[in-house]
Protein backbone atom coordinates (compact mmCIF):
# COMPACT_ATOMS: atom_id res chain seq x y z
CA UNK A 1 0.00 0.00 0.00
CA UNK A 2 1.47 3.32 -1.02
CA UNK A 3 1.23 5.96 1.50
CA UNK A 4 1.46 9.93 1.28
CA UNK A 5 4.48 11.24 3.76
CA UNK A 6 5.57 14.43 4.27
CA UNK A 7 8.04 16.03 7.31
CA UNK A 8 7.60 19.81 7.70
CA UNK A 9 9.41 22.15 10.12
CA UNK A 10 7.97 25.42 11.13
CA UNK A 11 8.60 28.10 13.81
CA UNK A 12 5.20 29.30 15.77
CA UNK A 13 4.83 32.43 17.39
CA UNK A 14 3.04 32.73 20.64
CA UNK A 15 0.54 35.36 21.22
CA UNK A 16 1.20 38.61 21.81
CA UNK A 17 4.78 38.23 20.90
CA UNK A 18 7.06 41.10 20.19
CA UNK A 19 10.05 39.60 19.46
CA UNK A 20 12.86 36.96 20.47
CA UNK A 21 13.08 33.06 19.42
CA UNK A 22 10.31 30.89 19.17
CA UNK A 23 10.25 26.72 19.41
CA UNK A 24 10.46 25.20 16.05
CA UNK A 25 7.63 22.47 15.46
CA UNK A 26 7.89 19.45 13.18
CA UNK A 27 5.17 18.45 11.67
CA UNK A 28 4.72 14.84 10.19
CA UNK A 29 1.81 14.02 7.92
CA UNK A 30 0.56 10.47 6.83
CA UNK A 31 -2.13 9.76 4.80
CA UNK A 32 -4.20 13.16 5.92
CA UNK A 33 -3.33 11.87 10.22
CA UNK A 34 -1.24 15.10 10.99
CA UNK A 35 0.79 15.47 14.60
CA UNK A 36 2.93 18.40 15.44
CA UNK A 37 5.50 18.31 18.22
CA UNK A 38 8.00 20.84 19.46
CA UNK A 39 11.71 20.09 18.19
CA UNK A 40 13.42 21.67 21.85
CA UNK A 41 14.71 23.98 19.67
CA UNK A 42 14.35 27.29 19.16
CA UNK A 43 14.61 30.33 16.26
CA UNK A 44 14.81 33.99 15.50
CA UNK A 45 11.88 34.38 13.20
CA UNK A 46 13.71 36.61 11.08
CA UNK A 47 16.19 34.27 10.45
CA UNK A 48 13.97 31.18 9.37
CA UNK A 49 13.60 30.24 6.03
CA UNK A 50 9.86 28.89 5.80
CA UNK A 51 10.59 27.50 2.27
CA UNK A 52 14.03 25.30 3.41
CA UNK A 53 12.58 24.53 6.91
CA UNK A 54 15.94 25.57 8.38
CA UNK A 55 17.61 28.12 10.02
CA UNK A 56 19.38 30.81 7.85
CA UNK A 57 22.86 31.85 8.01
CA UNK A 58 26.55 29.95 8.79
CA UNK A 59 27.30 30.89 12.03
CA UNK A 60 27.70 27.53 14.70
CA UNK A 61 24.14 28.22 16.25
CA UNK A 62 22.45 28.14 12.96
CA UNK A 63 24.42 24.82 11.68
CA UNK A 64 23.87 23.65 15.32
CA UNK A 65 20.20 23.91 14.79
CA UNK A 66 19.93 22.87 11.18
CA UNK A 67 22.03 19.76 12.27
CA UNK A 68 19.54 19.01 14.48
CA UNK A 69 16.87 18.96 12.29
CA UNK A 70 18.46 17.15 9.77
CA UNK A 71 18.86 14.08 11.93
CA UNK A 72 15.44 14.56 13.28
CA UNK A 73 14.21 14.24 9.31
CA UNK A 74 16.31 10.75 9.39
CA UNK A 75 15.31 9.63 12.22
CA UNK A 76 11.39 10.44 11.37
CA UNK A 77 12.13 7.58 7.92
CA UNK A 78 13.84 5.29 10.05
CA UNK A 79 11.42 4.98 12.59
CA UNK A 80 8.70 4.64 9.47
CA UNK A 81 10.85 1.93 8.48
CA UNK A 82 11.51 0.29 11.84
CA UNK A 83 8.10 0.06 12.56
CA UNK A 84 7.67 -1.55 9.19
CA UNK A 85 10.39 -4.00 9.55
CA UNK A 86 8.81 -5.07 12.79
CA UNK A 87 5.19 -5.27 11.33
CA UNK A 88 3.38 -2.59 13.12
CA UNK A 89 1.57 0.57 11.22
CA UNK A 90 3.85 3.09 10.75
CA UNK A 91 1.21 6.14 11.58
CA UNK A 92 1.73 9.52 12.09
CA UNK A 93 1.23 8.76 15.96
CA UNK A 94 2.76 5.54 15.99
CA UNK A 95 6.29 7.11 14.69
CA UNK A 96 5.42 10.58 17.07
CA UNK A 97 5.61 8.41 20.00
CA UNK A 98 8.45 5.72 18.98
CA UNK A 99 10.59 9.01 18.66
CA UNK A 100 9.62 10.80 22.27
CA UNK A 101 9.85 7.26 24.06
CA UNK A 102 5.44 7.22 24.71
CA UNK A 103 4.09 3.71 24.99
CA UNK A 104 5.11 0.24 25.22
CA UNK A 105 8.80 0.93 23.49
CA UNK A 106 11.26 2.26 25.33
CA UNK A 107 13.48 4.42 22.49
CA UNK A 108 16.89 3.55 23.07
CA UNK A 109 19.31 6.64 23.19
CA UNK A 110 23.26 5.97 21.77
CA UNK A 111 24.90 7.24 24.72
CA UNK A 112 22.65 5.02 27.23
CA UNK A 113 23.55 1.83 25.06
CA UNK A 114 26.98 2.49 25.44
CA UNK A 115 27.20 3.65 28.93
CA UNK A 116 25.38 0.24 29.58
CA UNK A 117 27.93 -2.19 27.78
CA UNK A 118 30.79 -0.52 29.65
CA UNK A 119 29.14 -1.73 33.06
CA UNK A 120 28.66 -5.20 31.64
CA UNK A 121 32.19 -5.11 30.34
CA UNK A 122 33.87 -4.02 33.54
CA UNK A 123 32.33 -6.71 35.47
CA UNK A 124 34.38 -9.14 33.15
CA UNK A 125 37.68 -7.11 33.06
CA UNK A 126 40.32 -9.89 34.74
CA UNK A 127 37.78 -13.21 33.53
CA UNK A 128 37.48 -12.35 29.80
CA UNK A 129 38.55 -9.20 29.25
CA UNK A 130 42.20 -6.98 30.22
CA UNK A 131 41.80 -3.49 31.98
CA UNK A 132 43.46 -1.84 29.34
CA UNK A 133 40.43 -2.98 26.64
CA UNK A 134 38.00 -1.40 28.93
CA UNK A 135 40.12 1.93 29.17
CA UNK A 136 40.07 1.89 25.39
CA UNK A 137 36.13 1.76 25.52
CA UNK A 138 35.98 4.10 28.24
CA UNK A 139 38.01 6.56 26.16
CA UNK A 140 35.89 5.96 23.04
CA UNK A 141 32.68 6.85 24.75
CA UNK A 142 33.74 10.02 26.17
CA UNK A 143 34.71 10.84 22.54
CA UNK A 144 31.74 9.76 21.06
CA UNK A 145 29.68 12.12 24.03
CA UNK A 146 32.02 15.22 22.97
CA UNK A 147 30.78 14.53 19.83
CA UNK A 148 27.24 14.72 19.87
CA UNK A 149 27.79 17.60 21.78
CA UNK A 150 29.50 19.40 19.51
CA UNK A 151 27.32 18.74 16.49
CA UNK A 152 23.80 18.29 18.04
CA UNK A 153 24.11 20.33 21.20
CA UNK A 154 22.79 17.51 23.65
CA UNK A 155 24.52 15.08 25.68
CA UNK A 156 22.64 12.14 23.66
CA UNK A 157 20.64 10.86 20.69
CA UNK A 158 18.32 8.13 19.94
CA UNK A 159 20.06 5.37 18.49
CA UNK A 160 17.69 5.91 14.79
CA UNK A 161 19.48 8.84 14.10
CA UNK A 162 23.25 6.99 14.15
CA UNK A 163 23.35 6.71 10.17
CA UNK A 164 26.29 6.32 7.70
CA UNK A 165 25.97 10.41 7.57
CA UNK A 166 26.55 10.69 11.35
CA UNK A 167 29.66 8.07 10.91
CA UNK A 168 31.21 9.83 8.70
CA UNK A 169 30.91 13.03 10.65
CA UNK A 170 32.08 11.25 13.56
CA UNK A 171 35.15 10.69 11.48
CA UNK A 172 35.65 14.06 10.43
CA UNK A 173 35.31 15.00 14.19
CA UNK A 174 37.86 12.62 15.34
CA UNK A 175 40.52 13.67 12.73
CA UNK A 176 40.16 17.23 12.88
CA UNK A 177 38.49 18.86 16.11
CA UNK A 178 39.54 15.63 18.69
CA UNK A 179 42.57 15.48 17.09
CA UNK A 180 43.57 11.58 16.90
CA UNK A 181 45.36 9.76 14.44
CA UNK A 182 43.82 7.74 11.20
CA UNK A 183 44.08 4.15 12.88
CA UNK A 184 43.56 5.60 16.18
CA UNK A 185 40.12 7.25 14.76
CA UNK A 186 39.32 3.66 13.24
CA UNK A 187 39.83 2.12 16.72
CA UNK A 188 37.06 4.25 18.17
CA UNK A 189 34.65 3.82 15.31
CA UNK A 190 35.36 0.00 15.57
CA UNK A 191 34.20 0.20 19.22
CA UNK A 192 30.96 2.44 18.09
CA UNK A 193 30.61 -0.15 15.50
CA UNK A 194 30.15 -3.07 17.99
CA UNK A 195 27.56 -1.06 19.90
CA UNK A 196 25.67 -0.39 17.06
CA UNK A 197 25.64 -4.11 16.60
CA UNK A 198 24.15 -4.84 19.68
CA UNK A 199 21.08 -2.57 18.82
CA UNK A 200 20.19 -4.05 15.28
CA UNK A 201 21.02 -7.63 16.82
CA UNK A 202 18.38 -6.40 19.70
CA UNK A 203 15.63 -4.68 16.91
CA UNK A 204 16.57 -1.53 17.83
CA UNK A 205 17.62 -1.06 14.60
CA UNK A 206 16.42 -1.70 11.15
CA UNK A 207 19.45 -1.59 9.53
CA UNK A 208 22.70 -1.16 10.03
CA UNK A 209 24.66 1.91 9.29
CA UNK A 210 27.93 0.38 8.91
CA UNK A 211 26.89 -1.42 6.00
CA UNK A 212 27.87 1.30 3.76
CA UNK A 213 30.96 2.48 5.77
CA UNK A 214 34.71 0.20 5.80
CA UNK A 215 36.78 0.73 8.53
CA UNK A 216 40.38 0.98 7.22
CA UNK A 217 43.37 1.16 9.12
CA UNK A 218 47.05 2.14 7.77
CA UNK A 219 49.82 0.42 7.88
CA UNK A 220 52.23 1.71 10.02
CA UNK A 221 55.92 1.56 10.47
CA UNK A 222 56.84 -0.06 13.61
CA UNK A 223 60.37 0.67 15.38
CA UNK A 224 62.34 -2.10 16.01
CA UNK A 225 65.93 -3.18 16.63
CA UNK A 226 68.59 -3.86 15.08
CA UNK A 227 71.17 -6.63 16.36
CA UNK A 228 73.77 -4.00 16.13
CA UNK A 229 71.78 -2.03 18.82
CA UNK A 230 70.82 -4.70 20.13
CA UNK A 231 74.62 -5.67 21.10
CA UNK A 232 74.74 -1.78 21.76
CA UNK A 233 72.05 -2.12 24.70
CA UNK A 234 73.30 -4.76 25.81
CA UNK A 235 76.98 -3.56 26.59
CA UNK A 236 76.17 -1.03 27.84
CA UNK A 237 76.10 0.33 31.47
CA UNK A 238 74.14 3.18 32.99
CA UNK A 239 75.71 5.21 35.81
CA UNK A 240 71.86 5.08 37.76
CA UNK A 241 70.26 1.59 38.94
CA UNK A 242 67.25 2.62 37.44
CA UNK A 243 67.92 2.40 34.03
CA UNK A 244 70.26 -0.43 34.73
CA UNK A 245 67.09 -1.73 35.47
CA UNK A 246 64.80 -0.66 32.61
CA UNK A 247 67.58 -1.97 30.13
CA UNK A 248 67.26 -5.40 31.63
CA UNK A 249 63.17 -5.21 31.46
CA UNK A 250 63.57 -3.79 27.75
CA UNK A 251 66.66 -6.63 26.88
CA UNK A 252 64.07 -9.57 28.19
CA UNK A 253 61.50 -8.49 26.57
CA UNK A 254 63.57 -8.45 23.16
CA UNK A 255 64.56 -12.14 23.72
CA UNK A 256 60.98 -13.15 25.00
CA UNK A 257 58.25 -11.10 23.36
CA UNK A 258 56.80 -10.65 26.47
CA UNK A 259 54.80 -7.28 26.67
CA UNK A 260 55.03 -4.96 29.48
CA UNK A 261 52.34 -6.23 31.36
CA UNK A 262 53.29 -10.06 31.29
CA UNK A 263 56.64 -9.47 32.54
CA UNK A 264 55.38 -7.31 35.40
CA UNK A 265 53.35 -10.63 36.33
CA UNK A 266 55.96 -12.85 36.03
CA UNK A 267 57.18 -15.24 38.85
CA UNK A 268 59.30 -17.91 38.98
CA UNK A 269 56.21 -20.71 39.16
CA UNK A 270 55.90 -19.31 35.31
CA UNK A 271 59.17 -20.86 34.48
CA UNK A 272 59.29 -24.77 34.41
CA UNK A 273 61.28 -27.12 32.55
CA UNK A 274 60.46 -27.60 28.94
CA UNK A 275 60.02 -30.72 26.42
CA UNK A 276 63.62 -30.32 25.62
CA UNK A 277 64.71 -30.37 29.14
CA UNK A 278 65.71 -26.70 29.25
CA UNK A 279 63.98 -23.72 30.58
CA UNK A 280 61.05 -22.22 29.08
CA UNK A 281 58.16 -19.57 30.42
CA UNK A 282 54.66 -20.97 30.61
CA UNK A 283 52.46 -18.62 31.35
CA UNK A 284 49.42 -16.68 30.08
CA UNK A 285 48.99 -13.15 28.21
CA UNK A 286 47.26 -10.78 30.23
CA UNK A 287 45.91 -9.08 27.19
CA UNK A 288 44.40 -11.92 25.22
CA UNK A 289 44.51 -14.50 27.97
CA UNK A 290 45.72 -16.99 25.23
CA UNK A 291 49.05 -19.78 26.52
CA UNK A 292 52.38 -18.50 25.63
CA UNK A 293 55.29 -20.91 25.53
CA UNK A 294 58.57 -19.74 25.25
CA UNK A 295 62.01 -21.18 25.70
CA UNK A 296 64.46 -19.44 27.49
CA UNK A 297 67.37 -18.05 25.85
CA UNK A 298 70.87 -17.32 27.16
CA UNK A 299 70.18 -13.11 27.96
CA UNK A 300 67.04 -14.02 29.07
CA UNK A 301 68.13 -16.48 31.76
CA UNK A 302 71.05 -14.40 33.02
CA UNK A 303 68.55 -11.25 33.47
CA UNK A 304 66.66 -13.60 36.31
CA UNK A 305 69.28 -14.92 37.65
CA UNK A 306 70.57 -11.57 38.29
CA UNK A 307 67.82 -10.23 40.18
CA UNK A 308 66.45 -13.11 42.34
CA UNK A 309 68.12 -12.01 44.90
CA UNK A 310 66.63 -8.45 44.71
CA UNK A 311 64.46 -7.39 48.26
CA UNK A 312 61.71 -6.57 46.38
CA UNK A 313 61.64 -9.74 43.78
CA UNK A 314 62.00 -11.97 47.52
CA UNK A 315 58.97 -9.44 49.08
CA UNK A 316 56.59 -9.65 46.08
CA UNK A 317 57.10 -13.00 44.66
CA UNK A 318 57.64 -11.48 41.03
CA UNK A 319 60.26 -12.34 38.91
CA UNK A 320 61.28 -8.79 39.03
CA UNK A 321 61.38 -5.57 40.67
CA UNK A 322 58.98 -3.75 38.09
CA UNK A 323 58.31 0.27 37.81
CA UNK A 324 55.17 1.70 36.34
CA UNK A 325 54.82 1.40 32.31
CA UNK A 326 54.66 5.22 31.69
CA UNK A 327 58.14 5.46 33.84
CA UNK A 328 59.40 2.63 32.04
CA UNK A 329 59.13 4.42 28.66
CA UNK A 330 59.85 7.53 29.64
CA UNK A 331 63.33 6.43 31.16
CA UNK A 332 63.52 3.87 27.27
CA UNK A 333 63.54 7.58 25.80
CA UNK A 334 66.40 8.63 28.14
CA UNK A 335 68.46 5.17 26.95
CA UNK A 336 67.73 5.79 23.51
CA UNK A 337 69.10 8.91 23.86
CA UNK A 338 72.56 7.88 25.59
CA UNK A 339 72.88 5.75 23.09
CA UNK A 340 72.51 7.96 20.21
CA UNK A 341 69.87 5.51 18.60
CA UNK A 342 67.79 7.69 15.72
CA UNK A 343 64.43 5.96 16.87
CA UNK A 344 61.61 6.27 19.41
CA UNK A 345 62.23 3.27 22.02
CA UNK A 346 59.20 2.03 23.76
CA UNK A 347 59.01 -1.05 25.98
CA UNK A 348 56.26 -2.22 22.82
CA UNK A 349 59.21 -1.78 20.73
CA UNK A 350 60.86 -5.08 22.63
CA UNK A 351 58.35 -7.25 21.56
CA UNK A 352 58.62 -6.22 17.77
CA UNK A 353 62.46 -6.62 18.32
CA UNK A 354 61.80 -10.17 19.35
CA UNK A 355 59.60 -11.10 16.13
CA UNK A 356 61.56 -9.59 14.00
CA UNK A 357 65.16 -9.60 14.85
CA UNK A 358 65.23 -11.90 17.50
CA UNK A 359 63.55 -14.92 15.40
CA UNK A 360 61.73 -14.47 12.19
CA UNK A 361 65.17 -13.20 10.31
CA UNK A 362 67.45 -16.14 12.11
CA UNK A 363 65.03 -18.44 10.19
CA UNK A 364 62.58 -19.20 13.15
CA UNK A 365 58.76 -20.29 11.20
CA UNK A 366 56.55 -17.41 11.73
CA UNK A 367 54.41 -19.90 12.90
CA UNK A 368 56.75 -20.62 15.71
CA UNK A 369 56.89 -17.39 16.85
CA UNK A 370 53.03 -16.63 16.85
CA UNK A 371 52.54 -19.03 19.46
CA UNK A 372 55.23 -17.53 21.52
CA UNK A 373 53.78 -14.54 21.29
CA UNK A 374 50.24 -15.81 22.45
CA UNK A 375 48.85 -14.85 19.19
CA UNK A 376 45.25 -16.14 18.45
CA UNK A 377 45.80 -15.18 14.75
CA UNK A 378 48.64 -15.57 12.59
CA UNK A 379 47.71 -12.43 10.59
CA UNK A 380 48.20 -10.04 14.01
CA UNK A 381 52.19 -11.63 13.98
CA UNK A 382 52.67 -10.77 10.37
CA UNK A 383 51.52 -6.91 11.52
CA UNK A 384 54.94 -7.52 13.72
CA UNK A 385 56.63 -9.61 10.89
CA UNK A 386 59.23 -6.87 9.26
CA UNK A 387 61.37 -9.10 6.48
CA UNK A 388 64.76 -7.41 7.25
CA UNK A 389 67.67 -6.61 4.13
CA UNK A 390 69.39 -9.21 5.59
CA UNK A 391 67.59 -12.12 5.67
CA UNK A 392 66.41 -10.89 1.56
CA UNK A 393 70.18 -11.35 0.91
CA UNK A 394 70.68 -14.10 2.52
CA UNK A 395 67.70 -15.94 1.29
CA UNK A 396 68.53 -14.53 -2.01
CA UNK A 397 71.99 -16.32 -1.98
CA UNK A 398 71.12 -19.68 -1.62
CA UNK A 399 69.36 -19.17 -4.96
CA UNK A 400 72.48 -17.42 -6.52
CA UNK A 401 73.96 -20.83 -5.42
CA UNK A 402 71.96 -22.78 -7.02
CA UNK A 403 72.15 -20.81 -10.22
CA UNK A 404 75.96 -20.83 -9.91
CA UNK A 405 75.80 -24.80 -9.52
CA UNK A 406 73.56 -25.54 -12.32
CA UNK A 407 75.74 -22.76 -14.58
CA UNK A 408 79.26 -24.96 -13.41
CA UNK A 409 77.32 -28.40 -14.26
CA UNK A 410 76.09 -26.79 -17.62
CA UNK A 411 79.54 -25.83 -18.74
CA UNK A 412 81.37 -29.21 -17.45
CA UNK A 413 79.10 -30.58 -19.86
Amino acid sequence: MKRTFKVLFFVRKPKNYSDGTVPIYLRLTVDGERVEWHTQRECDPERWNAQAGRMIGTKQDAKSVNAWLEQLHVQVFDTQRHLAHMGKEPTALAIRNKIQGKGDEKVHTLIEVFEYHNEQFAQLVGKDFAPGTLKKFKTALAALQNFITWKFSVRDVAITQVNHQFITDYEFYLKSIHGVQHNTAMGMIKKLKKIIRQCVANDWLAKDPFLSYKIKTRETHRAFLLEKDLELLANKHFPTDRLNLVKDLFLFSCFTGLSYSDVAELSSTDIAIGIDREMWIHTRRTKTDTNSRIPLLPTALSIIEKYKDHPKVQAEGRLFPCISNQRMNSYLKEISDCLGLQKELTFHCARHTFATTVTLTNGVPIETVSKMLGHRSLRTTQQYAKILDVKVSNDMQVLKDRFAIKAGTKSAI
